[in-house]
C-alpha cells in the first residue's frame, strides 16, 4: 500500500511538473539564451564523432550546435511539446541530431551508450536528483565527460524562483537550485566520477527591451512563470508583477530602454570512473 501510494504521489508530481514545463513557448524564450549555451558547450572541448546526449534538451539550443560540430546527438526532455520543436528545427537547419520524449530519472538507454552526458539548466528540475544523477552516471561511458549547468540559490535566477516558487512549487521534491551547491553536486555525483571540476559562472540575459517587458516576456512564454500568473488572482497578478520588474530593475545594467542581466549558475564537469 505504502508503494502504491508513493507511486501515486510520484506520478501526480510529474504530472504537474509536466503541466508546468510545456506552458508557454519555451522555443521562442531559448532563443535568447542561445549565446550562453554556446559558451558553456565550447568549454568542454568535444571531439567531433562522440556520442552525445543532452538531458533536459528544451528546443535544442545546446543539442543543435553539438550537431553542428559533428558529434552524434541524441537529446531529450520529459516535455512533448519541446521535442517537437527541437526535431522540427533539426529538419529546418538540415541538421542529423535526434530528439525523444524521455524522462531524466529513467533514461531509455543501455549503460555506458554516450560519450558525453550533458544537461544545460535541465535535469536539475526533475523531482528525485538520487535518481537523475545514478542516471547521467550508468548512461556515460567509462572516460566519458558529463557536464551540467544548474542555477544557484544565490545567483539571480535563484532570486527570481523565490518570486515564482511559492505559487507553483510542487511539494514532496528537494529545490532543484540545490544542485548549483557545490557541496550537494559532489555528494550526487562525486563517488561516480574521477575527476570533477565545479566553477561557478555567469549566464547572460541580454533582452533589447526594458525590465518591464522582460517580465512580461517571461509571463507569457517561460513556463514556470505564465503558471505562477496563472494561478492567481488579478490583484495577485500585479503584485507579482512589481515584485519582478522590481528585481530585474535592479539587476539590470543596461540602460532604461534595454535588459542586461548575469545569473549565476554552477558549471559542473567530471570524467566516468
Amino acid at each position: 500500500m505504502m508503494t502504491n501510494t508513493a507511486e501515486v504521489e510520484t506520478s501526480g508530481l510529474k504530472t504537474r511538473l509536466n503541466t508546468i514545463w510545456t506552458a508557454g513557448d519555451y522555443d521562442r524564450f531559448s532563443r535568447y539564451m542561445e549565446g550562453g549555451a554556446r559558451e558553456f558547450y565550447e568549454r568542454l572541448q568535444l571531439a567531433p564523432g562522440g556520442r552525445l546526449l543532452d538531458v533536459g534538451c528544451g528546443s535544442g539550443q545546446l543539442a543543435l550546435i553539438a550537431a553542428k560540430d559533428g558529434l552524434e546527438v541524441t537529446g531529450v526532455d520529459i516535455a512533448a511539446n519541446w521535442v517537437e520543436r527541437a526535431q522540427a528545427r533539426a529538419r529546418a537547419e538540415k541538421v542529423n541530431a535526434r530528439f525523444e520524449v524521455a524522462d531524466a530519472e529513467a533514461l531509455p538507454f543501455e549503460a555506458a551508450r554516450f560519450d558525453v552526458v550533458v544537461s544545460l539548466i535541465g535535469a536539475m528540475f526533475a523531482p528525485r536528483p538520487d535518481l537523475v544523477a545514478q542516471e547521467l552516471l550508468r548512461v556515460c561511458t567509462p572516460g566519458g565527460t558529463l557536464a551540467m549547468a544548474n542555477w544557484t540559490a544565490e545567483g539571480f535566477v535563484g532570486q527570481m524562483f523565490k518570486n515564482v516558487a511559492k505559487f507553483i512549487g510542487p511539494s514532496g521534491m528537494p529545490s532543484p537550485v540545490l544542485w548549483g551547491n557545490e557541496a550537494t553536486a559532489r555528494e550526487r555525483l562525486g563517488h561516480g566520477l574521477s575527476t570533477l571540476s565545479l566553477t561557478r559562472r555567469q549566464y547572460l540575459f541580454s533582452y533589447p527591451f526594458p525590465p518591464s517587458e522582460v517580465v512580461e516576456f517571461f509571463r507569457l512564454y517561460y513556463g514556470p512563470t505564465n503558471r505562477a500568473f496563472a494561478s492567481l488572482d488579478a490583484e495577485g497578478q500585479v503584485h507579482l508583477r512589481q515584485d519582478l520588474e522590481a528585481l530585474w530593475t535592479a539587476h539590470n545594467q543596461a540602460g532604461p530602454d534595454c535588459t542586461l542581466v548575469y545569473g549565476e549558475y554552477l558549471e559542473v564537469i567530471g570524467i566516468r570512473a
